[in-house]
């Protein structure tokens, strides 16, 4: 059983397939307030059964629900479907052309929303993650599109300790020079982003012509072009370290790099195929 709660996730068991999400009451949550405006939120789920019930539970424990929980279910093969089906508050959009970019603009397609908030299915969302993205709207009516950083629920420690230092200083620095001084792009993450459905028609959508990976840079950088962009600390997720695991550190570190660099320098990511990691 996984149990949400003081606005970040505790695991409680193994099986993330008899995943129960609980609101406590002592949870710290973010007051709730009256809604300005209507949020959909959409995961993309291609043969993800194992990990899709805890992240749906965990957006409904949030304390801003959302106005609508979008699944697409791209071209899976598994339980994906009847898993998300069979949660109440859910709905399900079949997809069956496979790829991550399709799933994704077929879940802009269906959508209610004027906020569009996408994560992806192995994702766990601390209880006040939605209601912090939407203060940043909110607060901010220039902002077209906000992303946040992830900590992983099953890295080693090692793992964890990396990317918690890249956070405060990698991170911080690339930021500044594609935002600041080269002024062409910004850290972009495709599994922990919320965009104005709005803004996101206004450029087209997203671009389904990108087979896999690079395609939340391209996406950050389209974006930017058009008006403002945010990358939130405060708005992270919990999400697997499962493609580090079955790839190794190195390998991983290197493909994020080589794509965010090609993207934002040649508006193309380097690789043309991805390894589909689903362990």
């Amino acid at each position: 059983m996984w149990v949400y709660a003081r606005g970040y996730t505790t695991a409680v068991g193994t099986n993330p397939g008899a995943a129960v999400a609980l609101a406590l009451d002592d949870a710290q949550a973010i007051p709730s307030k009256s809604r300005g405006m209507t949020i959909s939120v959409i995961v993309c789920a291609h043969n993800e059964a194992r990990y899709l019930p805890a992240c749906l539970h965990s957006l409904l424990a949030q304390t801003r629900i959302p106005d609508d929980i979008l699944v697409v279910n791209n071209a899976s093969t598994d339980a994906t479907r009847a898993v998300a089906v069979a949660i109440p508050g859910v709905r399900v959009v079949d997809e069956p052309r496979k790829g991550l970019v399709v799933a994704r603009e077929a879940g802009r397609n269906a959508a209610v929303g004027e906020l569009l908030v996408y994560l992806d299915a192995d994702c766990r969302a601390p209880l006040n993650w939605l209601e912090r993205i939407e203060r940043h709207f909110e607060r901010d009516r220039s902002l077209l599109a906000l992303s946040g950083p992830y900590r992983f629920y099953d890295w080693d420690w090692f793992g964890r300790t990396l990317i918690r230092a890249y956070d405060f200083t990698l991170a911080p620095a690339t930021q500044f020079l594609v935002t600041r001084v080269l002024r062409i792009g910004t850290i972009f993450y495709g599994g922990n982003f919320a965009v104005r459905q709005e803004a996101l028609a206004a450029i087209g959508g997203f671009d389904t012509s990108i087979e896999f990976h690079g395609e939340d840079t391209n996406l950050g950088r389209r974006l930017f072009a058009t008006g403002k962009v945010a990358f939130c600390y405060d708005c992270y997720l919990y999400t697997s370290a499962r493609r580090y695991v079955a790839m190794g550190k190195g390998a991983v570190f290197r493909l994020y790099v080589r794509n965010f660099t090609s993207e934002l320098l040649h508006h193309r990511p380097k690789d043309t195929t991805h390894v589909d990691v689903r362990i």
